[in-house]
């Protein structure tokens, strides 16, 4: 008896400080990407097994933007830094273009390059169809994409995307004016 009351009580205190280390995010979502084939700014292919078992950071932008795209892409680069910084490991940045006519794996490495990005963590993305990416990312991202008829700019959301190891988004965060740094590194370690 005093043996299964002595387990009892370490299998309890266990749980109970297990539980006190674990780390969660807040407001935290779910939703599975599906499979896609893009072509990298160095020509390449690159699809979700790219970055099966990372944690990855993701966000829609476009070369030709005239006003959100770059504080975006300026904002992501000061994020990879951060990532850098803090020693985080398999952490991956991937930036979708939305407007795959326009952005060719060239003009995206030029654009890249503006802003210092890492390519060795840090993947830009094309070689998709106007409507694929509009669709994509509505069903997987929950991001609102449109480009208009008329003109050249692309109508979008600015928000940044945190997803997990297994290709889900775990949560979405302001990319452009108030990016919460702090709270992305702590998700991303949660994850970890």
């Amino acid at each position: 008896m005093k043996f299964r009351f002595t387990f009892f009580i370490l299998l309890i205190s266990s749980l109970f400080l297990s539980a006190c280390g674990q780390k969660e995010i807040k407001d935290e979502v779910d939703w599975p990407i599906k499979n896609f084939s893009a072509t990298t700014q160095s020509n390449k292919t690159f699809d979700l097994k790219s970055v099966k078992g990372k944690v990855w950071i993701s966000d829609f932008i476009f070369t030709s933007c005239a006003d959100v795209c770059p504080p975006m892409t300026s904002n992501m680069a000061k994020l990879q830094k951060k990532v850098k910084d803090e020693g985080l490991k398999n952490v991956d940045f991937v930036s979708f273009s939305i407007d795959p006519k326009v952005d060719t794996p060239a003009a995206l490495s030029r654009f890249a390059k503006q802003f210092q990005a890492d390519f060795n963590n840090w993947t830009f993305l094309t070689g998709y169809s106007q409507a694929f990416i509009e669709n994509f990312a509505l069903k997987n991202f929950k991001e609102f994409v449109k480009k208009p008829a008329e003109g050249s700019q692309v109508i979008h959301q600015t928000f940044i995307f945190l997803v997990d190891q297994n290709g889900h988004v775990r949560k979405s965060y302001d990319g452009y004016q108030n990016v919460p740094y702090d709270e992305i590194i702590q998700d991303i370690k949660a994850l970890q």
